[in-house]
């Protein structure tokens, strides 16, 4: 049954509370330790906001967290609706497939296809649901969160995750049922991606850890992003035989939240497709 609104941003609350309140005990135990040593500095509510965050890698705080610590006060009030962008934040794990329809065009659907979506969950005990379902689909879109090379699985946390997601797009790819499917690539979380490439580099990452740098500020994120895009595409070039690297092979930069960017990359993505359909290249 599909999850209403409220029932969606309550349970990203949800999430986000377990995180802190797993977090707030193992700060009590640190506090324990300390005792009454003078060499810390005296906790207030930045300090540990900022503390918090930091280490949101490691805690599994998931990237809507600063967004709903904001707004608590708007969302405990008795008479509180979610706005739309509280929907845009919230997050829910995806189980089992979820089919969705819609058009890249809107409402209207003119001109364009009506797409069948189906969500599935990325987790590991989720893959083995849904890789049998997809003999014959058109597509695969490929959704990889770019910013999380920093960060652990949230079910095996000795596992990076953006290793996790190079071994699974290797998978993906290497799938007799997709041998002669487009593959849509959408690198995803460019705005925390764009953030955090500032503060955390790229080399933390296994995978990464032949980057090197240039001048900081707009520059170097912009040559990281190409970094990584062009790990992924050497990835893809490698898993595919030779007579599969002429299936449609797209990427495209994403910012979940950004609607109009998201509007604009589904309809570049139809139109890919439609040219592909009818023979008139990629």
């Amino acid at each position: 049954m599909p999850y209403s609104i409220i029932e969606i941003v309550m349970k990203s609350v949800y999430f986000l509370c377990r995180a802190i309140l797993s977090y707030l005990q193992e700060i009590g135990e640190k506090l324990s330790e300390i005792g009454g040593r003078l060499d810390y500095p005296l906790l207030n509510k930045e300090l540990v906001q900022d503390e918090t965050y930091s280490c949101g890698s490691v805690l599994q705080v998931p990237d809507c967290a600063h967004y709903f610590m904001d707004n608590l006060d708007r969302l405990a009030e008795a008479d509180y609706v979610p706005t739309k962008e509280d929907v845009l934040h919230a997050r829910v794990r995806t189980n089992g497939v979820v089919e969705i329809q819609f058009s890249p065009l809107g409402e209207s659907k003119r001109g364009g296809e009506v797409y069948r979506l189906y969500d599935v969950g990325g987790q590991r005990n989720e893959r083995r649901k849904w890789i049998h379902l997809f003999e014959g689909v058109d597509a695969v879109i490929f959704c990889a969160a770019i910013s999380e090379y920093d960060q652990l699985l949230f079910e095996d946390e000795t596992q990076n995750r953006m290793m996790e997601t190079k071994e699974l797009f290797d998978w993906v790819l290497k799938q007799r049922c997709f041998e002669k499917t487009s593959f849509m690539l959408f690198l995803n979380k460019f705005d925390i991606f764009e953030r955090k490439i500032q503060k955390v580099p790229l080399t933390v990452c296994e995978w990464f850890k032949d980057y090197e740098p240039i001048a900081p500020g707009k520059q170097d994120v912009e040559h990281a992003y190409e970094f990584v895009k062009k790990k992924f595409e050497e990835v893809y070039f490698q898993s595919s035989k030779p007579e599969r690297v002429d299936r449609v092979f797209k990427i495209y930069r994403t910012t979940a939240l950004d609607q109009k960017l998201v509007k604009k990359t589904f309809k570049l993505m139809d139109e890919s497709m439609r040219r592909s359909r009818e023979g008139t290249g990629t």
